[in-house]
């Protein structure tokens, strides 16, 4: 594992704030969109709110499309951020590091759990290796930052510099997918032991204590989950000292992986792009973003809710209500693919079922066009 400078190796050292690269501003989806969705849910053939969660996705669509009805999207993304993290030498995994590179081969050549979801969701799956400490295809590797990160228990994740250098690729990638036409994106991660640098995240900027916080990510064992514990309590005591600096946070306790994919989700809400969130490693990424791109959140869909307990931390925070609830734990971008086909089935709902008076068919009564309406039921807003 590649380590870190002598003169990086303390966060709690005194310094000047790290600022953080200038986003432009995030604007708010559509809300004359998203007005007229709910209006067209109260005249389409069915008895209002019937279709539960699927009214509001169509609602949530449109608003983001700046268009209604909304049209399926055509060119969905999945991006996987890869990086290894040097907090797995102290056993906090029940993998090796080196599944991470042997995982990236394995998206590359179509054989993971993503390859297969994205497949039957009409997405398509770029990797992206920020900081696998192994050396990858060039395919994947053009954005890479360095190998490996620091043991964020005792020293530093990243250099300023590689938190900066990260952050900015993560906006690039964005910028290259939606120029290329991705209408939706979806970020995923892999790296053996990342649930522990995401967990510390959470933690500090919920305020929350280790054992909040700490899950069994890819099935530790309980002597794993205590050393995981000690190492989350170690971390967390370094990365509260700079909880204000969104930066100086990445380059403390995440890693060359998590910080791109907050530039990544950030620069994706500045693009009007819409993004549906993953499970707790994107999650604590998505937590940073919103802090170096206030707003962005407006552009994110929770695909689930996973079984990390940091997770709901995460969705409290960001006031977002997920899509599915499977027990779901994998990463990857796993979960958040397996909910595109129910935001794809709210937009074929809204776009194309007849109303009542295209169809001739008698309209709801007084009460029931006056009943809750899409957006407020769930208590959201566009």
């Amino acid at each position: 594992m590649s380590t870190v400078p002598d003169s990086f190796q303390s966060s709690t050292r005194a310094h000047a704030p790290e600022h953080p690269p200038e986003f432009a501003a995030v604007q708010a989806p559509d809300e004359q969109a998203g007005r007229e969705a709910v209006a067209r849910q109260e005249q389409l053939t069915k008895p209002a709110g019937s279709l539960g969660r699927l009214e509001e996705l169509g609602v949530w669509a449109a608003a983001r499309q700046g268009a209604c009805p909304p049209h399926p999207f055509a060119r969905p993304r999945v991006v996987i951020f890869a990086g290894d993290h040097g907090i797995a030498s102290s056993g906090v995994s029940a993998y090796p590091s080196e599944v991470t590179e042997q995982m990236v081969t394995n998206f590359l050549t179509g054989g993971a759990a993503i390859n297969a979801l994205a497949s039957g969701s009409g997405a398509s799956v770029r990797v992206v290796d920020m900081a696998v400490d192994a050396d990858t295809s060039e395919i994947v590797s053009a954005h890479k930052v360095r190998r490996g990160s620091g043991s964020i228990d005792r020293t530093d994740a990243l250099t300023s510099e590689q938190a900066h250098a990260a952050v900015a690729a993560g906006r690039a990638v964005a910028d290259e997918e939606v120029d290329s036409g991705a209408d939706l994106l979806v970020a995923g991660d892999m790296g053996i032991a990342n649930t522990t640098p995401a967990a510390v995240l959470i933690a500090a900027l919920t305020g929350s204590e280790p054992v909040s916080v700490v899950g069994r990510g890819t099935g530790i064992d309980d002597d794993a989950w205590m050393r995981k514990t000690t190492a989350i309590r170690d971390a967390l005591r370094r990365a509260r000292t700079v909880v204000d600096d969104p930066i100086a946070l990445l380059r403390t306790s995440a890693g060359a992986d998590i910080a791109a994919m907050a530039g990544f989700l950030a620069q994706a809400a500045v693009r009007r792009t819409p993004v549906i969130l993953d499970g707790v490693v994107v999650g604590s990424a998505a937590m940073v973003a919103e802090e170096l791109a206030p707003g962005a959140r407006q552009w994110w869909l929770a695909g689930h809710r996973s079984v990390e307990p940091g997770a709901s931390l995460v969705l409290d925070h960001l006031d977002l209500e997920p899509v599915l609830d499977l027990g779901m734990r994998l990463g990857e971008g796993s979960g958040a693919v397996t909910a595109l086909p129910l935001l794809t089935a709210g937009i074929r709902v809204l776009a194309e079922m007849a109303t009542f008076g295209e169809a001739g068919i008698g309209g709801p009564t007084a009460a029931e066009a006056s009943g809750p309406s899409a957006e407020g039921r769930s208590g959201k807003s566009f």
